[in-house]
């Protein structure tokens, strides 16, 4: 269950302001449509969570305990200041919407995802907990939490979050995490 909750609550704080929140106020307002914009988000995380957290997984298979406490360790501090960076959308992507509302959404989130905070959050998720199936369920309830209201309320919404300080919250829940690691928590799941 805490990887289910660590990993709802992490991905949904880290999201506020992230490039593929941004994405869905962009979407919303170009496409009007939220049914398939929400299904298209919900099944682009599946897909790029489900990879994420397989690879975290099977680091714990290939990499001994010690090493892989470092690593995680250093990745948990790494994401609390990566987070603290603000995110922006890259405008010189070419338009995808020939493609229609779903397809766009799909493709847009799913390439988004790539390589992003929430992508390499599921990974260490994944390695820290070994509890795959919770870890991808958190992490992508955790992208609806975030994206959901954004496509629904659109700009309206996004001016009155605290950025800066749900990155704060966020920023230190990962780096308890990371010190906690490195001093050893999560030694009795074998590393």
């Amino acid at each position: 269950m805490d990887a289910l909750l660590v990993s709802t609550g992490l991905v949904a704080l880290a999201e506020i302001g992230d490039r593929t929140q941004l994405l869905a106020f962009l979407l919303a307002a170009r496409f009007r449509r939220p049914v398939p914009i929400i299904l298209a988000i919900l099944a682009a995380t599946l897909a790029n969570h489900a990879a994420a957290g397989a690879l975290g997984a099977w680091l714990t298979s290939i990499m001994e305990p010690q090493a892989l406490r470092w690593v995680l360790g250093v990745s948990f501090l790494a994401m609390a200041v990566w987070i603290l960076v603000p995110d922006k959308i890259d405008d010189s992507a070419p338009p995808m919407s020939r493609y229609g509302v779903f397809a766009t959404t799909f493709l847009a989130f799913f390439i988004a995802e790539i390589g992003d905070k929430t992508q390499i959050a599921t990974v260490a998720l994944a390695a820290q907990y070994q509890a795959l199936t919770m870890v991808v369920i958190g992490t992508t309830l955790g992208m609806m939490i975030a994206n959901v209201p954004a496509v629904l309320l659109g700009d309206r919404f996004a001016h009155k979050l605290p950025v800066k300080v749900v990155h704060a919250v966020a920023a230190a829940i990962f780096a308890t995490l990371g010190v906690a690691t490195l001093l050893g928590a999560g030694s009795g799941l074998g590393f």
